[in-house]
């Protein structure tokens, strides 16, 4: 019997891996993409003529449709199934990287980086969703949570490294024609594999059109204001129009949500404690490391004196700590522990990694004054991200795991969005104040890069006072006794 029992778990575990690792490898392609293209910029602008100013929307044709159809893209998983927006999306994506690989003139180019969004945004808010139900048991759940935390958070790290060896040996356009073989074997895989979940109640329930039209152009308008803040393109009263327009359309959605029969996004998910507080800090995380991870660049590059490769390489103890401890400590140590103490150690040691980082000298040594604050770091965040990610997602009715997910994500690319803005600003108005004073170019350089390096960390200690007082205590050790108990609320179908 138990010998039975034994071989029937390992055949379900089988298409249940298979069915994990599709989902990461989107997500893979995804978190490459936001970060790949980064080191592959000044070698875009050679080859196709853009200006500087120009140049920011090579990025921002992406993130804009990205994180403005992620609430949308959870909501449509809830009603047709989590299956089928995500292999649309997947299949954008691939095709829309093709014509990015191809392209040969800037509006091809913008074109592709648009539609690549678009299927970003379609895969990856639908994706939690689906980890949550494929694996409903606690222990199965944080091991996969694990995967996908060191996905997301290696492997902007491991985009960094490959654009830098990609776009120096290759050229530019490999930066977008390696996601052709993986997306068409995860594509192939998924239709076959991912086939056999079933759907939502369909579009008749209602998706909320002009709930979507509000969020997708607030959110849009919102993100575009915020990477046009460290830019010369718009006056300082422009900007501020948009931003004016983005809140009013963003309150507007609020309110059309609290009175539409079948809302977009359901207010009563912010009744719970858990998702608000874990949300929250999930925008606080992701907006001191994604907004690190581009000024750290600059620094090895500007003050350091790095190559692009070199420059790369030189992030890569920071998803080998990562994943180490995603893959192989993470899971245990939260189900031993609970997810809201792993998480509060996490968020300390990416804070201190973030802070000895800001001493970094003009002079300095990477071996003594920067890899181990990526140590540190690496540490840190593959202790906080699983963590935080699973208590986002904890507690999720089941007709709304789509729209956690999305919603989830929309936290992670608006973080991503407001750190960068916010942290790049204070770096470049830092260092230009000293070079108006007569400080030395490099110097100030330093000096603006070391002050956003602690204003990242304050990012960090903010997110570690919400969970401290917010989040509550999960279960510990009775997690780890009985690994194979189901958790006490329903999954949903894919």
């Amino acid at each position: 019997m138990s010998l039975d029992r034994t071989s029937a778990d390992s055949r379900s575990a089988r298409p249940r891996a298979l069915a994990l690792a599709i989902l990461c490898a989107m997500q893979l392609m995804i978190v490459l993409d936001g970060t790949v293209v980064t080191v592959a910029l000044p070698r875009i602008q050679g080859d196709l003529g853009f200006s500087q100013g120009a140049l920011s929307w090579v990025v921002n044709s992406y993130l804009i449709p990205f994180a403005g159809l992620l609430l949308l893209a959870g909501r449509l998983g809830d009603l047709i199934g989590g299956k089928r927006v995500f292999l649309t999306g997947l299949a954008t994506f691939t095709a829309a990287s093709l014509l990015c690989g191809t392209a040969t003139g800037q509006e091809l180019l913008l074109a592709g980086r648009f539609l690549q969004g678009v299927g970003a945004a379609l895969a990856s808010a639908v994706v939690l969703g689906m980890i949550v139900a494929l694996y409903p048991e606690p222990g199965g759940q944080a091991k996969a949570m694990g995967v996908y935390s060191f996905v997301s958070a290696g492997g902007a790290s491991v985009g960094l490294i490959a654009g830098g060896v990609i776009s120096q040996t290759l050229g530019w356009h490999w930066v977008f024609l390696i996601n052709l073989p993986l997306g068409a074997l995860a594509l192939a895989a998924g239709i076959r594999t991912l086939a056999a979940h079933g759907g939502g109640p369909g579009l008749r329930e209602g998706a909320d059109a002009l709930g979507a039209l509000l969020v997708t152009t607030g959110l849009s308008l919102g993100v575009f204001t915020i990477s046009q803040a460290s830019q010369d393109t718009f006056t300082p009263g422009g900007l501020a129009l948009c931003g004016a327009v983005s809140v009013v359309l963003l309150a507007a959605f609020v309110l059309r949500q609290a009175r539409a029969a079948r809302p977009l996004l359901a207010l009563r998910i912010f009744r719970s404690r858990e998702i608000t507080g874990a949300n929250l800090a999930v925008v606080l995380v992701f907006a001191a490391g994604f907004g690190f991870q581009f000024l750290n660049a600059l620094y090895l590059q500007r003050v350091l004196g790095f190559d692009s490769m070199l420059t790369g390489l030189a992030f890569l103890p920071a998803p080998v700590v990562i994943g180490t401890l995603s893959l192989l400590f993470t899971a245990r140590l939260t189900a031993r522990f609970g997810t809201r103490r792993v998480l509060l150690t996490g968020l300390l040691f990416l804070g201190a990694g973030l802070l000895l980082l800001g001493r970094a000298p003009v002079g300095g040594d990477y071996w003594v004054d920067v890899a181990p604050t990526l140590v540190i770091q690496g540490f840190g965040m593959g202790l906080a991200v699983p963590s935080v990610i699973m208590r986002a997602m904890s507690g999720t009715a089941p007709e709304d795991a789509g729209l956690a997910s999305g919603l989830n994500n929309t936290a992670q690319q608006a973080g991503a969005a407001v750190g960068l803005a916010v942290l790049a600003t204070v770096a470049t108005s830092h260092s230009a104040t000293l070079a108006a004073r007569g400080v030395p170019r490099v110097q100030a350089l330093r000096d603006g890069y070391s002050l956003a390096f602690l204003c990242a960390a304050g990012f960090v200690f903010l997110a570690w006072a919400i969970a401290f007082l917010v989040l509550r205590d999960g279960p510990g050790p009775q997690e780890a006794d009985h690994p194979e108990q189901p958790a006490p609320r329903s999954i949903p179908a894919l």
